[in-house]
């Protein structure tokens, strides 16, 4: 479990996180919602330790990460994975070479090792032999299902999704939540996701927290989310806004 513990986080002037209070729940799918600007990505870059927060705490299964000394932190982040909005995959690198890309930096591995657990990701997502295709011989879903095995060559404990679905169709953004969610379940992952996609939120959202100008307007689960948006007018504006997206 990561909770979010009275975060506070300004850029100069603009005051961007407002006293955050969350929990992201061990083996569920949490997601984060809400409008542009409203702090999601902030709040993702806060957790996976690409922004510091100005105040507040951030805890890994009892590891306050502002706190822990360096080497402390990078036993942190070797159990993070993450899938980023655009993939991130490196262009000059095969698909062989950008899932070993954490295993070579991580762990000690052989060569033989690497391979055979880039062979086992790939299966896992459902590509097999493309080992040797550079990301620019393949569609926009074999790099997203490329990123999440990426995201999972290591023995990860938390995922990080950065809008999954940014750019795909609708029929590849369902294969990708199924992708997404299987995995979450199977190693009993803290799975956070961004997401403007309400179909995702309904389809595999466990624990959902919604956003709103910096601070936390709501917090829980998809069977209460229909009953909290009769009564929230900024969620109920923002779910309808939406499905015009």
């Amino acid at each position: 479990m990561i909770e979010l513990k009275n975060v506070d986080k300004s850029f100069d002037s603009k005051h961007v996180l407002f006293d955050i209070n969350a929990q992201f729940l061990s083996g569920k799918n949490n997601l984060i919602i809400g409008s542009s600007g409203g702090g999601k990505s902030v709040m993702m870059k806060c957790m996976v330790g690409l922004e510091r927060p100005d105040s507040g705490h951030i805890v890994f299964d009892d590891r306050d990460i502002l706190s822990l000394e360096e080497k402390d932190l990078r036993d942190v982040r070797k159990e993070i994975g993450m899938l980023f909005q655009g993939t991130a995959l490196f262009d000059s690198l095969t698909v062989e070479e950008n899932i070993a890309f954490p295993l070579e930096m991580f762990s000690k591995m052989t060569a033989a090792e690497r391979r055979e657990r880039v062979n086992f990701c790939l299966k896992r997502v459902n590509l097999e032999n493309i080992n040797s295709k550079y990301p620019s011989e393949i569609s926009g879903g074999m790099k997203k299902r490329v990123g999440i095995a990426r995201a999972i060559a290591l023995d990860i404990k938390y995922l990080f999704c950065d809008e999954p679905n940014s750019g795909l169709d609708p029929i590849t953004s369902r294969l990708i939540d199924e992708l997404i969610n299987e995995i979450t379940k199977e190693y009993g992952i803290t799975n956070v996701i961004n997401s403007h996609d309400m179909k995702t939120v309904f389809d595999i959202g466990d624990h959902i927290i919604f956003l709103f100008q910096g601070r936390k307007w709501w917090e829980g689960n998809r069977a209460d989310l229909k009953h909290a948006q009769k009564e929230i007018k900024e969620l109920d504006d923002f779910i309808k806004a939406s499905y015009f997206e």
